[in-house]
């Protein structure tokens, strides 16, 4: 029976480069493997069919061959070819292309020996003076530091072997009918050495646990969310291998008086009833001392004043920001009975609508309200 031609079996165009190549022969590997279309008789044949086509496209020197003189250029029994598919054959190449997905996750190709220490990450709590004018702070961060008793090595006399189950490659590879499953080396549990002698004090880890105290300088500016990176404060590496590093994450404590909102500051005034009706002047604090605040007025609860700079210079540049002062009216308290008569008084003086425009517009509203709602 006549071989079907490879380009249609994995349904790519002859101009197709390996990436399509690849990505076409995934899919029907996938699709047609055995050990997922057990019902299926034909599964098997389709699954070597395109494995074969695959073997023979992803190979620039048979591809080549197979364009210029079909199968017979890459048949062995013709002649062709250069071994055809002995020696590194389907399982090879399905092993390659899906070793990482069987692998509990790993990235294909790596190796045992030195490995990476971890990041890690850090919460510093600020109050919002230190978080806008920048300061300096100590923490003490859990660690996983060298073994200085065994120069980092794990072994007690210095000895590291080369495992002998993975060959120092950290994984082995197991064949489970046609798959080439790639799994850590259950010796040395990726490592790809073997101690003899672990060290008394590590235990052959290379590393103890310990607790560090640094230094953390904090920039001006810095709010709720940022990052401070500290390059090689993290955990120490394994068997000598680079340390990680350490991510100061910032949180900004809530303020009694002040609400940050970017660069800008908020905070609520208590303001009088007669110093909103008559005008005056307050003391108001600011992150940079305290300012006179001008209340004009028939100034109303609610509104708003401005003080330009005295907000946040943001850590990442740019105008500093504001003060916004928002009037927030104060009703008076344990008022005498004389007290008590003088206001009722003053309302009595003071009912007509053109000393509350605000409280007649309202009513005016609830009218027309009511009104609309009328069938």
């Amino acid at each position: 029976m006549a071989k079907r031609d490879y380009y249609e079996i994995l349904g790519v165009e002859r101009g197709a480069d390996e990436k399509e190549i690849k990505k076409a022969y995934r899919r029907l590997a996938m699709k047609y493997h055995p050990d997922r279309n057990s019902d299926d008789p034909e599964a098997e044949d389709k699954f070597k069919e395109a494995t074969e086509a695959y073997e023979v496209l992803a190979d620039e020197e048979k591809r080549e061959a197979y364009d210029r003189f079909g199968h017979a250029g890459v048949d062995p029994q013709m002649g062709g070819g250069a071994g055809g598919f002995s020696g590194g054959g389907f399982g090879d190449v399905f092993g390659d292309m899906f070793g990482d997905i069987f692998s509990g996750g790993g990235s294909r190709g790596s190796r045992g020996g030195a490995q990476r220490g971890s990041d890690l990450r850090y919460q510093l709590d600020l109050d919002l003076e230190d978080a806008v004018k920048g300061s300096s702070v100590k923490i003490k961060v859990p660690t996983l530091e060298e073994c200085h008793h065994c120069n980092a090595t794990g072994s007690e006399d210095g000895k590291v072997e080369t495992c002998t189950t993975c060959n120092g490659m950290g994984q082995v590879r197991m064949q489970q009918g046609f798959f080439a499953i790639q799994q850590t080396c259950p010796t040395c549990h990726g490592a790809g050495k073997s101690i003899r002698n672990p060290c008394k004090k590590c235990h052959g880890e290379g590393r103890i646990q310990n607790t560090k105290t640094l230094e953390v300088k904090i920039p001006a500016g810095v709010d709720t969310g940022d990052r401070i990176r500290l390059s090689g404060e993290g955990e120490a590496g394994r068997m000598g291998g680079p340390t990680g590093d350490l991510y100061v994450q910032v949180n900004v404590r809530p303020h009694p008086i002040f609400e940050r909102d970017g660069a800008n500051l908020y905070c609520e005034v208590p303001v009088s009833f007669v110093d909103a009706t008559l005008g005056g002047e307050l003391e108001v604090p600011t992150l940079q001392g305290r300012v006179k605040l001008k209340i004009p007025a028939e100034t109303q609860t609610g509104k708003l004043f401005r003080l330009r700079g005295k907000g946040v210079k943001p850590v990442r540049g740019g105008a500093q920001g504001d003060l916004l002062c928002r009037v927030v009216l104060e009703t008076p308290v344990n008022l005498s009975e004389a007290q008590k008569d003088i206001l009722r008084q003053f309302h009595e003086d003071t009912r007509a609508d053109k000393h509350s425009p605000k409280k007649s517009s309202w009513f005016d509203g609830v009218k027309k309200f009511f009104e609309d709602m009328k069938p």
